[in-house]
């Protein structure tokens, strides 16, 4: 709880209080505080309902002399759709915070658009945000001396920037003896997606149409494949990768692919803004967030800004929980760790938040990384509670309309559900109302999952036994994630325990520019780019059942006979992405090139030192380490190489090619940097030149692996506390 001066104000209980000891704060501060007050007040109008306006420079001097919370509200830039409307939601946010008796303070940092970032040197930025966001906040936080905040969450890198921000500073402060940090998170309403206009869907299906009649029907299916999704910025990529090939073979012209792109364009997003309502990265920091119990559930899953009465609860709890050190940042992050791990898992999140995850615990003071994640999921099975689908009118969107309308809570009812399908979740942990998730809970109105009785998304019953992303092991490397949830069953018995051709593209435009040639596959067969008996050998693997067949066959037949049964695979490496070589990009693109074509994505599987938020119909396999830039097996691996995917055994075997040859599944043993030294070099003399295109000040260079969370070398050095396995798993 707040101390009282006269029990009239709440105050933070720190001996030290620069405003109090520094005069210059006090001149210069109370002007922005009166300043953004009384434009909150002009923006809210008639639908301010607050107290008089008693925010006198002097009563700010006051505040601000008495250590009375100094509370920033952390917003993003309106150039990022989800912040578009922050304006409303900072100033119901800062007159609250003055009514409490606080004292309110505004700033924003930069948000870059995953989306907007696609295909262009932002994505080589886009991770690094997420470190410059942590030191923004704690810059900005520490210049102020502000206590707590109130944060806006939004999309991509933001929201665990910030909190990673937050985390470091509670720690730093707790070191230095001074109050601990306190924070509430908000995330931005869902965007609602797009609808294609009817005339526009009536052109599309007749190119469709035009398409099968002219010998096309791969172009013709992936286009009313991409017609079944809603319409946001990613089904956008999937329509110009088909139209393109639409293009190439003269079923439309350059001019009519330009036109349907602007149409469908224009009417992606609503005005009103938001976080996609697709289950990337936004949306699955949203979940994550709420897992670690840093977000008032009142406002955790809305369809627009929220109100006063939405905003009251949040902000009064904030209040209950200054001068808690067991309800500071950090310290909610860490005793909430394993419940956030678990619903990322059952969730379906983001394989990009495994990296989050443990920075966000090494930002918060943890010895912790990859392999901590990875024994909280194997330490219990995770079930598959959340039946999103982007074609069947259960989008995120969708999950915001049922969580408004009281049927269900968002992640209090998934961790609910959780509960009853005997995971151990930590009902002791505290959350940012005060409560622990125990007492949340003890109120059961709307938190079963069958209070939806129409399209359900969050489950009561599992779909599958298991979900969440997986940490695979292999003897060309040391770690790799792989999204099993994105998969299904059907999808995961098409890859796994299968033998696998390398197509290896030393960077992602050298890939994109392959995966838009529609006649990929026939030039492979064309230049008989993969041996014959490796073929064989890979047709009696992977198919044993129909393997006699392929005896009298020719290369031509085999290889096409192989792409038609789907007993042919290739495994597409997209190297030198890693962090330090080119910022670890997402690999977005590849990923939707790959979905785009009907035949290749029945055959392919995606490995990279890059980044992934979702899949591909094959596996998507990323932020494997060592990065290529360091040495890592992925720098050496060429053309014709066999992979041995073992998904439900977490592991890819590089096989023995000779060994294969004769029949017999060996592992490589040798040392690929010793074998193929003057190849590896070579590459990483083209990384070295590539990478000088990223500017320098930007460079991820200095930082952890993937494995620790790509974070800053000396943030990693502070991480002492001892993680310990029994807190995640002591209901076992």
């Amino acid at each position: 709880m707040t101390g009282n001066v006269n029990d009239k104000r709440p105050i933070i209980n720190n001996p030290i209080n620069p405003y109090r000891e520094n005069v210059q704060g006090k001149a210069n501060e109370p002007i922005t505080v009166a300043g953004l007050l009384d434009r909150a007040k002009k923006v809210l109008g008639d639908s301010y309902q607050g107290s008089k306006s008693d925010w006198t420079l002097g009563e700010i001097y006051n505040r601000l002399e008495e250590n009375a919370p100094r509370i920033a509200i952390i917003g993003g830039s309106a150039d990022h759709p989800a912040h578009i409307l922050d304006l409303e939601t900072v100033s119901r946010a800062a007159l609250k915070i003055w009514e409490e008796g606080g004292v309110p303070f505004y700033f924003s940092t930069p948000v870059m658009c995953d989306g907007t970032a696609q295909s262009n040197m932002g994505m080589s930025y886009s991770l690094q945000s997420r470190n410059a966001i942590a030191e923004i906040v704690v810059n900005q936080m520490e210049a102020h001396s502000y206590h707590g905040a109130f944060v806006i969450q939004g999309c991509d890198k933001q929201p665990l920037g910030v909190l990673s921000g937050l985390a470091l500073l509670d720690r730093v402060r707790r070191y230095r003896g001074e109050a601990p940090v306190f924070a509430t998170f908000a995330p931005s309403h869902v965007l609602k997606g797009g609808e294609i206009p009817q005339d526009l869907q009536v052109e599309l299906k007749e190119i469709a149409e035009r398409a099968s009649l002219m010998g096309e029907q791969n172009i013709a299916d992936d286009l009313n494949d991409a017609l079944s999704f809603i319409l946001q910025c990613t089904s956008n990529t999937q329509f110009q990768g088909v139209l393109a090939r639409a293009v190439e073979k003269g079923i439309i012209t350059h001019e009519q692919h330009k036109n349907y792109e602007k149409r469908l364009a224009i009417n992606t997003c609503d005005s009103a803004g938001g976080i996609c309502a697709f289950h990337g990265t936004g949306n699955s920091s949203r979940d994550l967030m709420a897992g670690f119990g840093l977000v008032h559930p009142k406002l955790e899953l809305l369809t627009e800004p929220p109100t006063s009465d939405q905003l009251k609860p949040a902000i009064e709890s904030l209040f209950t929980i200054a001068n808690r050190p067991e309800c500071s940042v950090a310290e909610l992050v860490g005793a909430n760790i394993a419940n956030a791990i678990r619903i990322h898992s059952s969730g379906g999140g983001s394989t990009n938040l495994m990296m989050h995850i443990v920075g966000a615990m090494v930002y918060a003071g943890y010895d912790f990384s990859l392999w901590d994640i990875e024994k909280i999921h194997q330490s219990h099975p995770i079930p598959d509670l959340f039946h999103y689908s982007l074609t069947e009118g259960r989008d995120i969107f969708v999950l915001a309309e049922q969580c408004c309308s009281g049927q269900i809570r968002g992640m209090e009812t998934l961790f609910y559900e959780l509960i009853r399908n005997g995971v151990p979740m930590d009902v002791d942990a505290l959350t940012v109302t005060g409560q622990t998730w125990k007492e949340r809970l003890s109120n059961t109105e709307g938190l079963s999952a069958d209070g939806v009785k129409e399209n359900p998304i969050i489950q009561s019953k599992p779909l599958r036994k298991f979900s969440g992303v997986d940490v695979l092991r292999g003897n060309f490397f040391e770690s790799a994630v792989v999204k099993i949830s994105g998969m299904t069953t059907y999808q995961l018995d098409q890859f796994d325990d299968k033998v696998s051709f390398v197509l290896y593209f030393e960077n992602e435009e050298d890939a994109n520019n392959q995966l838009l040639n529609d006649q990929l596959l026939d030039e492979l067969r064309d230049e008989q780019a993969f041996s014959q008996e490796h073929l064989l050998q890979m047709w009696k693997h992977n198919q044993p059942e129909s393997y006699g067949e392929a005896g009298a066959l020719s290369y031509h037949q085999l290889f096409n006979r192989m792409v038609k049964d789907q007993c042919l695979k290739l495994t597409i490496i997209i190297a030198g992405q890693g962090p330090e070589a080119f910022g670890m990009p997402e690999m977005f693109n590849p990923m939707q090139h790959i979905n785009a074509n009907r035949q290749l994505k029945r055959l392919a599987t995606l490995i990279s030192d890059g980044r992934y938020s979702g899949v591909t119909y094959g596996a998507a396999i990323g932020h494997m380490t060592p990065e290529a830039y360091n040495d890592g097996g992925v720098l050496y691996l060429k053309q014709g190489d066999l992979l041995h995917l073992r998904f439900r055994a977490k592991r890819i075997e590089l096989l023995d090619a000779e060994s294969f040859t004769n029949g017999e599944m060996k592992p490589y043993l040798g040392d690929l940097k010793l074998d193929r030294g003057t190849l590896g070099e070579q590459r990483k003399e083209t990384m070295k030149k590539r990478q000088r295109t990223v500017a320098a000040s930007n460079r991820l260079v200095g930082c952890t692996s993937a494995v620790e969370g790509v974070v800053p070398l000396a943030v990693k050095m502070d991480a002492v506390i001892p993680f310990s396995p029994r807190i995640a798993i002591k209901h076992q």
